[in-house]
């Protein structure tokens, strides 16, 4: 695809480009504020800015190659062959520009100087930012036959700029090690982290070469190579490949635009699988658009508006029959939908929604011509679509009719609540908690042990509907579900109101085994498919069950972990007894309380979803049909397994 019309600036990059609009002050106060936290999120996200501005110049047309490296230390490199960031006296402040760049806020090349057309990382607010939050940071710069060299120290000048010699190479080299006083969690990277965002941009970028390298372990060093000249469309494939689902058409379609006024570009690519579930994966300026935002909207206009045509026009829709919805025509579809523009506005400080409604109307018109003349020259395709939208709307409307009986049901009934629920006796779903239970004899110790003030227990018993391999209709009927959606209070897919729910924490308590471990994994499918928020709004905890009971002199040490155990063997060195939990129905109900109840006491893990890509095909791999890729899945992430009970 050719951006050159939107992306190709003129060769002139030097200190006029640069402009200053305020100072650096407030990042190290509040960096919330700028990277989003100082977990683990913020720490990668330094290296996102440094990143984005070298895409910044291979969108701009003068950068090939893009060398991210973790050093030993965890200091982060990233090196490209562009221009050189400038290094001339700055006409406003009198001092060379690379040190304007690297220590005054939002002083860049995107501020109207014409030194970016497009541009995602906002080049100079990246750089302070990232020096700002960093213990150290140093700066080479390869440009006009010499390198020139300044270290920063938490975001001042520590040296002057230094010319050390001649080169022949172009570009710049950023090393930095994230400053410990901000990130005092961590300051560790994580190389799947990385390599996901890395490879993320390969495909956003086609043809730019990005090389990762983990040198941390000498003995053991990681390497990635990505450089994708397929794109988007790459990205399809590969999604579907990771998720190893059945596409229902051969081939990715691909669309793609220009404004008529040459300010943006717009491209999609999409395939239908045989899933039940959609993945549409939106970006702005090579920026994951999370929130959505106009570009989304566009897209899912015209799908349904073209769809819905094309069933008129070809009869497969009367006259009679109601238009599908935007829902039943995205069931089954995994979408890359990719815009790039001179003046992208992005609501909220982490640029998670995009907001320019001229580019919501690019993609509108894009998809809704492209789209319709791709189906008409391909039938056998447009009617395979057609199909999975029709059965999709099939299955909505069981599920409504399902839904219907339920509500009908519960209505008739004195007491709606699933007659196993013990509940408790507050209200306040700001207090309250309810724990999901693994079968009737640990739900007997649960109800014995708990505070009923404030803890309720559901007890499960049988095994549980794989929802993976289900439509929402399925969900409705089964027996084993419906106690856990009637309990909870908010209902599902559609219907799905978080306002409503009667819990604030839903606790999964399971054994330690491997039937405990399908049960958490079929809960949490059935909770991240149906009832999404939930797990994004961090309702959902996993109990953390002891594995050991050790005994000495009649008083009792508990044990989480192999590692646990030991230490405590150790310190106890003889004369004790030990117990492994073979089950959660093994423990009385003061121990059941003692252990994995108690909130002064107990262990939880709360349920986060970082990528939500990365868990869709995480789901889809576990819970799907294909072994193959569910053995490779297990293979790859047994390493961070602590206890395995087979």
């Amino acid at each position: 695809m050719e951006f050159s019309k939107v992306t190709q600036a003129d060769n002139a990059y030097d200190e006029s480009e640069i402009q200053v609009l305020e100072g650096l002050e407030a990042v190290r106060k509040r960096p919330g504020m700028y990277i989003g936290s100082t977990g683990p999120r913020g720490l990668h996200h330094l290296v996102y800015e440094i990143v984005d501005n070298a895409i910044d110049e291979a969108l701009a047309g003068y950068c090939d190659k893009i060398d991210v490296r973790i050093l030993p230390g965890n200091i982060i490199s990233v090196t490209d062959d562009g221009r050189g960031i400038p290094v001339g006296i700055h006409h406003q402040v009198g001092i060379p520009t690379v040190t304007v760049v690297f220590t005054i806020l939002h002083a860049g090349g995107k501020f109207g100087g014409g030194g970016y057309n497009v541009s995602g990382g906002l080049h100079g607010v990246g750089a302070s930012v990232v020096n700002a939050l960093s213990e150290w940071l140093e700066v080479e710069v390869y440009k006009d036959g010499r390198i020139y060299f300044q270290r920063f120290e938490r975001g001042k000048a520590a040296t002057e700029l230094e010319d050390r010699g001649p080169t022949d190479r172009n570009g710049t080299t950023v090393r930095f090690q994230a400053d410990p006083e901000i990130f005092r969690e961590s300051t560790e990277y994580d190389y799947d982290t990385l390599q996901t965002r890395l490879r993320e941009q390969a495909f956003l970028n086609a043809g730019v070469h990005i090389e990762l390298r983990d040198e941390r372990d000498a003995a053991n060093p990681r390497e990635d190579d990505f450089v994708y000249t397929g794109g988007i469309k790459s990205f399809v494939e590969y999604i579907h490949k990771k998720k190893a689902v059945e596409v229902i058409h051969p081939d990715v379609i691909y669309f793609s635009a220009v404004a008529p006024d040459d300010s943006a570009t717009a491209e999609v690519a999409m395939q239908y699988n045989d899933s039940y579930t959609d993945l549409l994966l939106s970006f702005a300026n090579n920026i994951h658009t999370t929130d959505g935002g106009t570009h989304e909207d566009g897209f899912k206009r015209a799908l349904t508006r073209v769809m819905n045509d094309y069933g008129r026009k070809f009869n497969i829709l009367k006259d009679s029959d109601k238009n599908l919805s935007g829902d039943d025509f995205r069931e089954g579809l995994t979408v890359v939908l990719s815009v790039k523009m001179k003046e992208a506005q992005f609501e909220g400080q982490t640029k998670a929604r995009l907001g320019n409604t001229e580019i919501g109307t690019l993609v509108n018109n894009m998809v809704g011509e492209k789209l319709s003349t791709y189906l008409e020259e391909n039938p056998a395709t447009g009617r395979a679509i057609f199909d999975k939208a029709m059965a999709a709307s099939h299955a909505r409307e069981a599920a409504r009719k399902a839904r219907e009986m339920v509500r009908r049901k519960s209505a008739l009934e004195e007491a709606s609540l699933p007659g196993k629920l013990a509940d408790c006796q507050s209200r306040n779903a700001e207090e309250t908690e309810i724990y999901i239970v693994e079968g009737d004899s640990a739900g007997g110790s649960a109800k014995g042990g708990r505070d009923r003030r404030y803890q309720a227990i559901l007890p499960l018993w049988g095994k549980m509907l794989n929802v993976e391999k289900a439509r929402l209709d399925k969900v409705y009927g089964n027996e084993k579900l419906q106690p856990i959606v009637t309990a909870l209070g908010c209902g599902v897919g559609d219907d799905f109101d978080i306002a409503k729910l009667r819990y604030g924490k839903i606790i999964i308590m399971a054994d330690a085994d491997v039937d405990g471990s399908h049960i958490r994994t079929l809960l949490l499918t059935f909770f991240f498919r149906f009832m999404k928020p939930l797990v994004v709004e961090g309702h959902v905890y996993l109990a953390q069950p002891p594995l050991f009971r050790l005994t000495k002199n009649k008083k009792h040490y508990y044990a989480y972990t192999d590692k646990e155990r030991d230490q405590y063997m150790a310190q106890l060195q003889a004369g004790y007894e030990i117990q492994r939990y073979k089950g959660l129905g093994e423990m009385d109900p003061d121990q059941l309380w003692e252990t994995t109840m108690d909130p002064e006491r107990r262990m939880m893990l709360r349920v986060e979803v970082e990528d939500a890509e990365a868990a869709d095909e995480a789901f889809t791999i576990l819970m799907g049909d294909k072994v193959e890729p569910r053995r490779e899945f297990i293979e790859q992430n047994a390493r961070f397994v602590e206890n395995l009970d087979v």
